[in-house]
């Protein structure tokens, strides 16, 4: 579905959400109550402002007795080819967030990643897909990368560990370009990127990537991810327990400015590598 259709489906679930809403003669905040989400974000759904999760859908249908429209038309528009079901939903809430941080072990998290690096990986996990198939998963990643350039912006915080920069993902040049590219961010003040050193030994990580998110008015959630599937939680003692190992992980790395100069000097290197290829 192309992105002017999926918002002008989700114009036509805010215009619905409104009129049923209106019919069943229950306010925003009434709804908002009874589906446990403010009256403010029943007020961005029918706006198409804000997009709900799955479940809030479903309640809102048992909340207004709708016979499952608002789920039918959720599941149609988070059920996005380009992207694995477990990771569906974790895309809408990026869009969200006030605020995202990330641990990244092994790979440049996606929201910063280059055409390059994102085709690169693709490839690498997908080595006899078309090249359209390429074109469209390195498509869907830059437009996810898009919320970083929005007026409302969340607050990005990445750890790095040193693996991400030695590892020369497409090759020396790609991976400079990419190295470059964080840099930039970092200059823009776009996100705020810190680097966990080998020299920092054993660290609080888990066995793949970790992203958390808080929201303006509702609960965070953490998000772990392996090669071949990813958890969303909401539980807060879950989402507590992940947020202390983001800031174990936080005191382990090096300052900001440490961390600069370490990837700048990464970039460097590959750059020198490509340079006597």
């Amino acid at each position: 579905m192309a992105n002017g259709s999926r918002q002008a489906v989700w114009e036509f679930f805010g215009a619905e959400l409104k009129r049923r809403r209106e019919d069943a003669g229950i306010t925003q905040v009434e709804l908002g109550l009874r589906v446990f989400v403010s009256g403010g974000y029943i007020g961005q759904f029918e706006q198409a402002i804000r997009k709900p999760q799955l479940d809030v859908a479903q309640r809102i249908d048992e909340a207004l007795q709708t016979d499952g429209i608002f789920e039918r038309l959720c599941r149609k528009l988070i059920d996005d080819p380009r992207y694995a079901d477990y990771f569906a939903g974790v895309v809408e809430l990026e869009r969200l967030a006030s605020k995202i941080c990330e641990f990244a072990p092994t790979l440049v998290p996606g929201l910063l990643q280059t055409a390059a690096y994102a085709r690169a990986i693709t490839l690498a996990a997908n080595p006899f897909v078309t090249d359209e198939y390429v074109d469209e998963m390195v498509t869907a990643r830059l437009e996810r990368a898009g919320i970083l350039k929005d007026a409302t912006r969340p607050e990005y915080w990445v750890i790095l560990h040193e693996n991400v920069l030695r590892i020369p993902v497409g090759g020396p040049t790609a991976m400079a370009d990419q190295l470059e590219h964080i840099v930039r961010l970092v200059h823009e003040r776009t996100a705020m990127v810190t680097v966990l050193p080998y020299a920092a030994g054993a660290h609080a990580s888990i066995a793949g990537m970790l992203q958390l998110m808080d929201f303006g008015d509702a609960p965070p959630v953490a998000y772990t991810e392996t090669s071949f599937s990813g958890t969303l939680v909401d539980d807060p003692a879950v989402v507590k327990r992940a947020h202390r190992a983001y800031d174990l992980l936080r005191v382990a790395a090096l300052s900001p400015e440490a961390s600069l100069a370490l990837i700048e000097s990464a970039a460097e290197d590959h750059r020198r590598c490509a340079s006597m290829t």
